[in-house]
């Protein structure tokens, strides 16, 4: 990827475009979160651009401004620009804010990473799933949430069916968008740094606490 294609110099020249901005800013990326893992970390990058220069340039713009101009880099950055757990529909822009529970988690990475266009464009994707509403989903638990992703991506890349399995007989388990990641949740942080200690043996893991809250929408309140 070149320096004009990365997510955040697009997001930063968009806000200069729309604003007609002079101004502008040194900006580092310090990556924790691996490369083609689904767990949205380029979409993240751009939304903080475009809020953090928001405010260090004094445009007022608001987070719904922000967020339409989000939706032209990502269909995940208007829900990192809102910074606040959300049920999602569109293309990822139409957002409900949630109030979740915040529990730990594993996250496992099997070390491949996986082509969304490929798993998009296979004939055995699920294209006419039942939908699931906001009210169904969030009272019903875990039998009301899927990932129509899942079973194409197990086949097309055993190396994640075999990690999702070992994940899953610890705790329900599931893959994050197209993948590779794969996550679980437990109640308490000892439980999710003993399952981690586990899986760590085989595979690049982490553990996470839920946030309902965006960090950086936190850290904006002190400025």
């Amino acid at each position: 990827m070149s320096h004009d294609d990365n997510l955040v110099v697009r997001a930063a020249r968009l806000l200069q475009r729309h604003s007609d901005s002079h101004l502008g800013a040194t900006l580092t990326i310090n990556k924790q979160l691996p490369m083609g893992g689904g767990l949205g970390g380029g979409s993240s990058n751009a939304a903080t651009t475009l809020v953090g220069l928001n405010h260090l340039w004094q445009l007022n713009l608001s987070l719904d401004a922000l967020s339409r101009l989000g939706l032209m880099l990502g269909a995940d950055v208007p829900v990192f620009i809102h910074g606040h757990s959300a049920w999602a529909e569109g293309v990822g822009e139409q957002l409900t804010r949630v109030t979740l529970g915040t529990p730990w988690f594993v996250i496992i990475h099997p070390g491949i990473n996986v082509s969304t266009p490929d798993v998009f464009q296979d004939p055995q994707l699920t294209r006419d799933s039942r939908p699931i509403t906001m009210a169904r989903a969030l009272q019903g638990g875990a039998p009301e949430w899927r990932n129509d992703c899942e079973a194409v991506v197990k086949e097309r890349y055993p190396p994640i069916a075999e990690a999702l399995h070992w994940l899953t007989q610890h705790a329900p388990s599931r893959l994050t968008g197209t993948g590779a990641c794969l996550f679980a949740a437990f109640e308490t942080q000892q439980a999710a740094q003993a399952i981690a200690k586990l899986a760590d043996q085989r595979w690049p893991t982490w553990v996470a606490r839920g946030l309902n809250t965006s960090p950086l929408h936190d850290a904006l309140v002190y400025f």
